[in-house]
Parts: structure tokens; sequence; C-alpha cells
């Protein structure tokens, strides 16, 4: 009898151990995971809950960053995630969704739908490989508007497909003065202009996510009105290239810490830093690489990189490396398969943050404004 009654026992001991893991989590916690210029960010929420937007890169970078993603995710204490965006159908944001699925559970798949760019990879993995994931889990098209379902946080789709919200969100809607002195570019047919676009908001702390849109949907997203009002924390859209992040959305945000997953010789271009760093209510950049489209001249300080370059010169050049001429593809990169580094926020619902570089440790508190 007492044998029964301790197995008993001890079985609803390991049922309500991971209830109780996750009431003792009391952050929303956010990893901005190194994938050499592609995107892979990790939400996991107080409850427990898990989003992950975006998966890397594919082909032979696949195993790499699935590598780099489950190393986060191990990090954070969670065995499967429940939510996956993927924000458009270009390969260093879909790549290693395949590889991925095969080592961890994914329940709800998330896109915008259809690609409008036919491409050899994403066709192929559009036709065979996607259908087959999401056929064991759960499929949504988002719409703007729609809302993710995660205990704790308020998960607002606000762009996808080329379409914005209509509606502002709460406590947003005043007029950007910014609008007027926008100048609309060529029409973008690519899959950027369809990213699936989030703001996440958690108690007093805000947060938004808007894959890789260019500059006229950032228009339409916040002209005449500003729908969504100000952030603490933006993840810096398009890798910080200057085809996006225009002052009508950048300044307008007046977010305090953006965060920049870009490559050593991908984003992070000066005229994009220019605006950046040039935003009202900016604080701190926090960049997962060090680019050397920026040189000395338009970087941060070196504890706010999580990834420096392979093959470091002697001395880091002042000037900018001058980036490839429209439409051509920059020249390859130094091979970066070694260890990688993320950059952690951790946000509390007092709207107080931390950011954390897992390079050398460096953590700076942003109090609640």
């Amino acid at each position: 009898m007492r044998t029964a009654t301790f197995a008993i026992l001890t079985l609803a001991m390991l049922e309500v151990s991971p209830a109780a893991q996750t009431r003792a989590r009391q952050t929303l916690d956010i990893y901005v995971v190194d994938v050499e210029g592609g995107n892979a960010t990790l939400f996991v929420s107080p409850s427990g809950e898990s989003l992950l937007m975006d998966t890397g890169n594919g082909g032979a970078a696949a195993s790499r960053d699935a590598g780099r993603i489950l190393a986060a995710i191990t990090d954070s204490g969670v065995t499967q995630i429940d939510h996956l965006i993927t924000t458009h159908w270009h390969g260093d944001h879909f790549g290693a969704m395949a590889e991925l699925a095969g080592r961890i559970p994914i329940r709800h798949y998330i896109d915008h739908g259809p690609s409008v760019q036919s491409q050899p990879a994403s066709d192929l993995f559009l036709k065979d490989v996607y259908p087959a994931l999401f056929g064991k889990a759960k499929h949504t098209v988002a719409k703007p508007g729609d809302r993710i379902p995660i205990a704790g946080l308020d998960w607002r789709i606000v762009t996808a497909a080329g379409e914005a919200i209509k509606a502002s969100l709460p406590g947003a809607g005043k007029p950007n003065p910014l609008c007027a002195t926008y100048k609309p570019q060529e029409a973008d047919p690519t899959e950027n202009a369809q990213s699936v676009g989030s703001v996440i908001t958690f108690g007093r702390f805000r947060a938004a996510h808007l894959g890789d849109l260019t500059w006229n949907k950032e228009f339409d997203l916040m002209c005449p009105m500003n729908r969504i009002g100000t952030v603490d924390v933006f993840f810096v859209s398009h890798h910080g290239q200057p085809i996006s992040y225009r002052e009508v959305l950048v300044h307008a945000l007046q977010s305090r810490v953006p965060v920049m997953n870009n490559g050593t010789r991908k984003g992070g271009q000066p005229p994009a830093m220019q605006i950046i760093h040039s935003a009202p209510g900016l604080e701190d950049l926090w960049q997962a690489h060090f680019s050397a489209l920026s040189g000395q001249e338009y970087t941060v300080p070196g504890m706010f990189i999580a990834n420096t370059i392979d093959q470091q010169p002697e001395a880091m050049p002042v000037a900018p490396l001058a980036p490839p001429p429209p439409g051509s593809a920059p020249p390859p990169s130094p091979v970066h398969n070694g260890e990688s580094y993320w950059i952690k926020v951790s946000a509390q619902q007092d709207g107080t943050f931390t950011v954390t570089n897992a390079r050398n440790g460096f953590s700076k508190t942003y109090r609640s404004r």
C-alpha cells in the first residue's frame, strides 16, 4: 500500500512540476538568435508559452541555424514551439524550418498565405514540404487585426499579405507629422512587402517586430495616423537595410532600444544607421553582428554587439565598406560556423526590461518610463 501511495504521489509531482515551473517565470523573455543575417526571434511568455518568429537560413546552413535556435530554446526551458510565425517566404526566414521541426514539436504554423514571388527554393518548399509540416499541427493564415492567444500577452498582427491594420491599437491613433515629408518609392513586388508584422504588449512593456516590411508598407501602417503608437523595443526591420526602416516608422515609434539582427555584410548600412541614431527616444542600439557596412563611423560600442566578425582584422577601418550595387549580391562574409551568441530581452510587467549580450555577459536595465 505504501508503495502504491508513493507511486501515486510521485506521478502527481511529475504532473504538476511543469506547471510549478511556469508559475515561477516572471518575465517575458525574448531571444534574438544569430542566424547570420536572417531572422529567428524566440518569445517565451511568463505562462511558459512560446512563439518563434522565423527559422533562419536553409540549404547548407539549415542544420547550423536550427542548432542555434535550439540552443536558445533549451536556455529558455521550453520543450516545444507553441506558435511559429513565418513572416514571409524568403530563404533567410523559413530556410531551417523543416530541420527544426524534425528536432522539436511545432504546434501551430502561422504565415501570410501563398508566396507572391516565385523562387525555386520557396516554390518547392511550399508545394511539397510545408503542407506536410502543418498537416500534423494547426495552420493559420494571418490577417491584420488578428490576435495570437498567448496567456499574459496581447499579441496583435498589424501587417500581413501587403495589408495593414485599419484601426489603431489601444492608446495609439494620433496624427503622424512625418507623413507629410515621406516620398513614396517604387512598389515592392517581393515577399518583403508581404511580411507578417506583430506588436506585443506585456503589461506596460511593448515591442514591435515587422519582419522585412519595406518603405511603402511602413507608410501604409503609420499614415496618416500612427496606428501603433510608441514601443520600448523595436526589432529592426529587414536587418537594418535602407530599403526599410524610414523615419515615418522609426521616428514615430520612438523605441528606446532597437535590436538589429544583421550579418557581417548584411544590414547596418549608413543611411539606415543614420535614421536609427537620430530617432527620438533612442537610448541604445543592440546588434547581432558587427557590420562591416557600418565601419566605425556608424557602429555602436562592442559591448552592445553579440557577434564580432571572424578573421578579425588588426584594426577596423573608420569608413564603412561600400555596399554592392542594387540588385547584386554582396561578397560572401567570412565563414562563421563556430559558436554564436544571442541578445536576450527580459521584460517585466511594470515596463522595466533588461537586455543581455550572451557573448560578454554585459547587461543593461531600462526602467519603466
